[in-house]
């Protein structure tokens, strides 16, 4: 079971940019897939959660209307929409399958994903 996240990179402020989350070894249908993003220096952050029936959990309000979350299903992948990027958007973001009884219902917390993607680092700057 494994999560490979691409695409990242530098954008300049107002840009956007497309994040990929595919599965390996699973399919990702039967799983809420949950976004993560990590601002250097700071703790984790939850972004947004697409469950098993494509219901859209966003865990912060500051994003939404900005990034959004979406599944397709014939690539196996979500991706993560992100427009109107700034700064304060520069991050390592991180994809993670929900686990437990659960898995298809989007998790409050970040201790209830596993399945961590490596990481994309995304770069908001002129």
């Amino acid at each position: 079971v494994q999560l490979v996240e691409s695409g990242g990179g530098l954008v300049q402020p107002g840009g956007s940019l497309r994040l990929s989350c595919t599965g390996s070894g699973f399919t990702l249908s039967y799983y809420a897939i949950g976004w993560f993003r990590q601002a250097p220096g700071k703790g984790r952050e939850g972004v947004s959660c697409i469950d098993s029936k494509d219901d859209v959990t966003d865990y912060v309000d500051s994003m939404k209307g900005r990034f959004t979350i979406s599944r397709a299903l014939a690539n196996n992948t979500v991706y993560l929409q992100m427009n109107n990027l700034g700064p304060d958007d520069t991050a390592t973001y991180y994809c993670a399958s929900a686990k437990g009884p659960n898995f298809g219902d989007c998790p409050r917390t970040s201790y209830d994903f596993h399945a961590w993607g490596q990481g994309r680092l995304v770069t908001v700057s002129s």
